[in-house]
């Protein structure tokens, strides 16, 4: 048990966070969306704070072309939500994780690091103040040789970002992040 307590405390010191209180109501589903940088998150899902959107219209637009495998959308993908992770007290170590992905020499480096970004993004959302929407938090079990990997998702339909078209189901909701209204 302490040893949750340590994981958990250790990863909201190290990922970006907001002052902001937020529900977070569990789940066992399926989802994600396809955009692309810097273009509009489907309606149902806003932010109240500006920059926040910023960060997670670019992460979307980032994880939609991972799905895609589309190495170098993520790479443009990536640098876009650098500049916004950049300008984001708290997110200066998530922004370099976010350059690292966009210099990275392949896809699955890409993919490898966009775990600890997940990771840190996931942190962040969790505490954003959520005006409209349900964003959703999604689990393989496989990713990672095995370790698994978390990321968010716009749906609960599941798209894998870590191995798209070859297991592009695999996967489940594990969290449901909302509106505290």
């Amino acid at each position: 048990m302490k040893r949750y307590f340590a994981v958990a405390a250790i990863m909201v010191a190290t990922s970006c966070t907001s002052n902001t209180n937020q529900k977070v109501a569990l789940s066992a589903t399926d989802s994600t969306s396809a955009q692309v940088a810097d273009a509009a998150v489907p309606a149902s899902i806003k932010l109240k704070d500006a920059n926040v959107q910023s960060i997670y219209n670019g992460y979307i637009a980032l994880k939609d072309a991972l799905v895609g495998a589309k190495f170098e959308e993520a790479k443009a993908a990536a640098a876009t939500l650098k500049t916004s992770l950049a300008s984001q007290k708290g997110c200066e170590s998530t922004a370099v994780t976010a350059d690292k992905i966009a210099a990275a020499k392949d896809i699955a480096a890409q993919r490898k690091d966009f775990t600890s970004l997940s990771t840190d993004l996931i942190a962040l959302f969790k505490h954003a103040d959520v005006e409209s929407g349900t964003i959703y938090v999604q689990h393989c079990p496989m990713a990672n040789k095995g370790d698994g990997g978390d990321w968010l998702s716009s749906e609960k339909k599941i798209q894998n970002p870590y191995y798209g078209d070859e297991m592009m189901e695999c996967g489940r909701v594990v969290e449901e992040i909302k509106s505290a209204k």
